[in-house]
């Protein structure tokens, strides 16, 4: 099993606060919100709601923002029932502090969702999603998982493949709604889908971004409004390079970022230019060219990246 789901087995999950909260929402005819807590009850809910019916499914750790909300409203406008998972996931975490700082805030969520469309929201606890003799689904990553998250973050997409295969399995959705944000993570669910000849359509959908281009993230919860203002440098470094490419190769871009972060107080963790389907290093500037980039502002560790077109 792995140590931290084992760890965290007992600790994560809907907590007694929590269960009061979803029984006063479900009991509240006004609401536009259901929650379930158990694959049982929302699987039961879906046979009777949406059958024969178009099911999108938008998976979150919660902290929601506005670029949840965006995904939401994108199943909305194409789907019948939108279907949201608020799960801390503990398999794709590979720093257990890391872990135990994820905000966390489920009546905030919900009252977010609220305010957006009507929706259902599936709030497990981690037993739920991993009962005793759960056997996770695995298949090879390959290269999109050994560079840039996959080199810093081992094991992160093995646990993210596992959960999302878990939720796609219990949820059976039609659509499922990914940010362009985690670029890597939209490819490998992508592939995930295929290998598995899943029946669901994977939609990537555009990066949401806050006043000055920071991408919109539950992490950016934990900043400082100061770090914020600073943590511009990710969007704005990479949109200098696409704006001014032809002066450089991607090898010279790269250089050029690092000696921008130098004036900065973030720390770069890396910078890359790659081939957004093969994820291969490019020599030159094409069309599929996206730069990634991550960084820490303090202790929150940042990610972002965009097209070079």
């Amino acid at each position: 099993m792995n140590k931290t789901l084992q760890k965290y087995r007992k600790k994560s999950g809907t907590s007694t606060k929590t269960d009061s909260f979803v029984h006063s929402l479900n009991v509240n005819r006004m609401a536009k919100t259901q929650v379930f807590t158990t694959v049982k009850s929302l699987q039961n809910h879906l046979s009777e709601v949406a059958k024969n019916r178009t099911v999108g499914f938008v998976p979150t750790m919660g902290a929601l923002h506005a670029g949840h909300v965006s995904l939401v409203e994108a199943s909305a406008e194409q789907c019948d029932f939108t279907v949201v998972s608020i799960f801390v996931n503990p398999t794709q975490f590979n720093n257990a502090s890391d872990l135990e700082k994820y905000p966390r805030n489920f009546e905030k969520d919900i009252a977010l969702l609220e305010a957006t469309t009507e929706t259902i929201v599936f709030a497990p606890t981690v037993e739920e999603i991993y009962p005793e003799g759960h056997q996770p689904a695995t298949m090879k990553l390959g290269r999109v998982a050994e560079i840039m998250e996959g080199e810093f973050r081992p094991g992160h997409f093995d646990g993210v493949v596992e959960v999302v295969y878990r939720f796609l399995e219990i949820v059976q959705p039609t659509h499922t709604f990914f940010g362009e944000k985690d670029l890597q993570q939209l490819s490998i669910i992508k592939r995930m889908a295929k290998e598995f000849d899943l029946s669901v359509e994977v939609v990537g959908c555009q990066t949401h971004r806050l006043e000055g281009g920071l991408a919109a993230s539950s992490r950016n919860e934990r900043l400082t409004e100061d770090q914020k203002g600073k943590a511009l440098i990710l969007f704005q470094s990479l949109d200098r390079v696409r704006k001014e490419k032809e002066q450089y190769s991607p090898r010279e871009a790269r250089e050029k970022v690092k000696e921008w972060f130098q004036d900065s107080e973030l720390e770069l963790e890396y910078i890359e230019f790659v081939d957004a389907t093969t994820f291969e290093d490019v020599t030159e500037w094409t069309s599929n060219t996206h730069g990634c980039i991550a960084a820490f502002a303090g202790e929150v560790r940042l990610l972002d990246n965009i097209s070079m077109t």
